[in-house]
Parts: C-alpha cells; sequence; structure tokens
C-alpha cells in the first residue's frame, strides 16, 4: 500500500541561494519527500518570490517552486545569521547551495567548515562553471550555461541567429543533476558515514546532454548546427500542418512504421519507392516525403489525423500549448496538474510529481510558504533558540518571521 511520505522522507535540506538552478533542484528533493529548509534574506526573500507574471505582487511560478518548502528568513551576511546555520547545518543531512564560488568560504561557511560541525553533511553547489578552473568565479546565468554547453548554437532555424528553448533550460539541467548528485552522495555516505560535496556547473549539465557532437567534429569532421523541426537524414519525422491550424508531429522514421503511415494515408505504393523504401534513402529525400505527407494532412483536421496515426500504430503528438496540457486526460489521470492555493486563495496551477512512486508516494505538493513563516518553529526545535534569544534576533534584523 502507498505511503504518504515520500522515498526521501527523513533527510533534511538546507536550501542556500535564490532564483533557479539550485531552488528547482530543492523543489525536487522535496517533492521526493526530504523537509527542505529555504534560508532566505529578511525582508526581500528569493527574487522567485517576484518572478515572471505575477498575480497580487507574488509569482505565479512561486508556489510550485518553493512548494514543500518551510522559509526561514536569516541574514546570512551577519555574524550571528551565520552562527544560526551552523547550528541548523549540525541538524542536517544536505546543504544545497547557488551563490557564486568563494562566497560560503568568506562566510566560513565552506566545506570544511559546515564537515568539521557535521562530518556526514553533504554540501551541493550549483554554479555558472563550477567551484575550480579558471572561470570558477565568474558570474554564470542559464542562459551563458547553455550558449558554453553548446545547445544554443543547435537550437532554432539554421537562417537565423540561435534561439533560446522557451525556457530556463540550463538551470534546470543544473538542478537534474544536482537531485542526481546528491542522491548518489547519500548513498555513498550509507557506506562510509562521511559526506562530500556535489559540483554541478550548469555549462557542463548542459554539455552532457550534446550527445556525439565533439566526436562528431573531431573524428569524423562534422560540426552540428541549426536543423530547424527536423533531424537530418531522418524521415519522416516532423512537424506537418492540420485543416484546422493545428501542428502535429508524426514520427515514422522506422522502416515498418513508415510504412503503416503510407497504408494509413492510401498511398502504400509510397513504402515501395526506392526514395523512401529504406532509412538511408527516405533521408536524403527527406523534402520530397515531407512535401506530400504535409498535402495529405493539411486536408485532415487534427482529431481525425490523430486517431487515423493512433489506429495504424504511428507516433504522432500535437505540438501542446499550456491550454493543451491543463485539458489533456492523460494529464489528468497520471495527477500531472497539480493546484497549489497560494496566499491569496489563488489555485494556481502546476506541474506534478516526476517521477511517480508505487509505493512511497509522497503527499499532495504544499504551495511556497510566505517569507520567513517558518523561522520561529525552526529555530526553536533545531537551534535551540528560546524567546528571549528571539526577540533579540528579530530586534537586529537578523531573523525575523512571516510578515504578510
Amino acid at each position: 500500500m502507498a505511503t504518504s511520505n515520500g522515498p526521501l522522507s527523513g533527510l533534511r535540506v538546507l536550501e542556500l541561494g535564490s532564483f533557479i538552478a539550485g531552488p528547482f533542484a530543492g523543489q525536487l528533493l522535496g517533492d521526493y519527500g526530504a523537509e527542505v529548509l529555504k534560508i532566505e534574506a529578511p525582508g526581500s526573500g528569493d527574487s522567485m518570490r517576484r518572478w515572471g507574471v505575477t498575480v497580487d505582487g507574488e509569482s505565479l511560478w512561486w508556489p510550485s517552486i518553493a512548494r514543500n518548502k518551510k522559509s526561514v528568513a536569516i541574514d546570512l551576511r551577519q555574524p550571528d545569521g551565520r552562527e544560526l546555520i551552523r547550528k541548523l547545518v549540525a541538524e542536517a543531512d544536505i546543504v544545497l547551495e547557488n551563490f557564486r564560488p568563494g562566497t560560503l568560504a568568506k562566510w566560513e561557511l565552506d566545506y570544511p567548515a559546515l564537515s568539521a560541525i557535521n562530518p556526514r553533511i553533504i554540501l551541493v553547489h550549483v554554479s555558472g562553471f563550477g567551484q575550480n578552473g579558471p572561470r570558477a568565479t565568474d558570474a554564470g546565468f542559464g542562459s551563458v550555461g547553455e550558449a558554453m554547453g553548446g545547445i544554443r548554437h543547435t537550437t532554432g532555424n539554421p537562417e537565423l541567429p540561435p534561439t533560446r528553448v522557451g525556457i530556463s533550460l540550463g538551470d534546470s539541467l543544473a538542478a537534474l543533476f544536482a537531485v542526481i548528485g546528491t542522491l548518489a552522495a547519500v548513498h555513498e555516505r550509507s557506506v562510509s558515514g562521511r559526506g562530500q560535496e556535489v559540483d554541478v556547473a550548469i555549462y557542463e549539465a548542459v554539455a552532457a546532454l550534446m550527445e556525439s557532437t565533439m566526436a562528431d567534429h573531431e573524428i569524423a569532421g562534422v560540426t552540428r548546427g541549426r536543423t530547424g523541426s527536423v533531424l537530418p537524414r531522418v524521415a519522416p519525422s516532423n512537424v506537418y500542418p492540420t485543416s484546422d491550424g493545428a501542428e502535429v508531429i508524426i514520427a515514422a522514421n522506422a522502416d515498418n512504421v513508415f510504412r503503416r503511415l503510407c497504408t494509413a494515408m492510401g498511398r502504400p505504393e509510397l513504402a515501395d519507392d526506392p526514395r523512401f523504401a529504406e532509412h538511408g534513402p527516405r533521408g536524403d529525400n527527406m523534402i520530397d516525403i515531407d512535401t506530400i505527407i504535409g498535402a495529405w494532412t493539411s486536408t485532415l483536421n487534427s482529431d481525425v489525423l490523430l486517431k487515423t496515426m493512433e489506429d495504424n500504430g504511428v507516433p504522432a503528438g500535437r505540438i501542446y500549448t499550456a491550454p493543451d496540457m491543463l485539458a489533456d486526460p492523460h494529464y489528468a489521470a497520471r495527477d500531472m496538474v497539480v493546484r497549489l492555493v497560494n496566499q491569496f486563495g489563488v489555485a494556481v496551477p502546476a506541474a506534478g510529481v516526476v517521477p511517480k512512486f508505487s509505493r512511497s508516494q509522497p503527499a499532495a505538493p504544499v504551495p511556497g510558504p510566505g517569507l520567513g513563516e517558518h523561522t520561529r518553529e525552526v529555530l526553536a526545535t533545531l537551534a535551540g533558540v528560546d524567546e528571549n534569544q528571539w526577540a533579540a534576533l528579530r530586534s537586529a534584523g537578523i531573523a525575523n518571521q512571516a510578515t504578510s
């Protein structure tokens, strides 16, 4: 029977930093059941609270990227604030940070300092260029990581400059590798009994997904570039028009699948045409076959086209926008749309938890907290802060409770 704790229940994470790369990793760890204590600056908090589209002054992204977290407002720039962090480190498993390299050392919160307090602590760094190397201390945003990692060069129309993919891909990839590295370090700690550092660079997270591009260039002299909506010499696999204005991807590049597509089109002879019968010639003649397929799909509305593809075992899918995701019954069946009610009573839709777990299923996500909502609770429970100390911390602006 499924539990509501999540597979990472029992792990405690201190999340330091802001924006996307570190906090998205914290979101995922919280999704899987870890207790995530989000350390924020009193008064301002994480800039993500105000990032992107806002309603009532709060970002519609905030309820999701901060979900399942406890907000603890502590000023890391003050020595007494850093002392509070040291007390929390003694009770934590993981510290997740995305400051510029060198910042933690300046604050005496680097790995040697933290491991002296708690030898089991795992310190996860997310930065633009990593913790060492000639560019380590440079400012590094996700867009720069996408450029240096190679994906910008291969994204977009070949006749136009490189383009962004439409989301903060570099930051998100770095967050995914941060979670993977965290879980690997947790496993290793179960054997060795000691923590370690995990060093994630945004540009490396992007480069890790760039397939054989370096080998293609160095060994074969082929430098991949932008190819628009197609993969060269792999056909048919493209976006095709429909009579109702929708765009549908059809991926029928395997020989047997292409034969089924030809049958569905009422053009079985195409499967025996020397230009199209096999993968190699079909790739050489991809413009011709795409033209034939596009002329056919444009006579059908998207629902009929997709049903025809389904009936004939041909992979296909509509190019989705947000309204499509919100209305799709498959999304709904797999709990891929969750609604998080923010502090203003707005039910904010967000992506559900990925992946799904058969036994240790996490509880439903809790929306991102108010700034400092859990400061008093956490400091009393984990740092031993009594009422007099709490009053002094608040008076000095070192720590604070939610003001909203």
